[in-house]
Order: structure tokens, then C-alpha cells, then sequence
């Protein structure tokens, strides 16, 4: 029994581990942690996430959602590491 329980423990709690990562892309990861120390914005979610290569350089770029409603477009093009953020303002269409 005491054996049966170590391994279910084990179990779950490596589950659990898996559960508790993100799903997103490293480099959303990336903008998010940047977005929180320097806007103090808690992503909620991302809009229009896309990565391109042009000529063996890679960019990435992304709007972030916060839970506080404001909106920043990240940027960043390789070798750079980090993200031109721009705060997003009311756009008229």
C-alpha cells in the first residue's frame, strides 16, 4: 500500500508540474514577463501571434491583452532580445 501511494503521489505531482506550464510559444513567455516589469501589464491574452523568417532572421510579434484592458503591440526581430513595446491607442476605421 505504502508503495502504491509513493507512486501515485509521484504521479500527480509531476502532472501537476506539467499542468502549471504554459502552453504559449517561449517568446510570448518572453513578452509577457517584459510586458509585467516594464508596463506593470498582466497579459490576459494575446492577439494576432505570428513568427517570420526572412533571410535567416526571425520576428516576432504579437498585441497583448491586459486584465486591466490595455493593449500593447510587441516586436522583436533577431539577433534583438528584447520587444519594442508600443502602447495601442483608439484607432478609427
Amino acid at each position: 500500500m505504502f508503495i502504491r501511494t509513493l507512486v501515485l503521489t509521484g504521479f500527480l505531482a509531476a502532472s501537476g508540474a506539467v499542468l502549471a506550464q504554459s502552453t504559449d510559444p517561449a517568446w510570448l513567455d518572453e513578452l509577457g514577463a517584459q510586458l509585467a516589469a516594464e508596463q506593470q501589464c498582466n497579459v490576459e491574452f494575446y492577439i494576432n501571434a505570428s513568427e517570420t523568417g526572412v533571410v535567416g532572421q526571425r520576428t516576432y510579434e504579437a498585441r497583448a491583452q491586459c486584465t486591466d484592458g490595455r493593449q500593447f503591440d510587441g516586436i522583436r526581430t533577431e539577433p534583438t532580445e528584447e520587444f519594442a513595446i508600443s502602447a495601442c491607442g483608439v484607432q478609427v476605421c
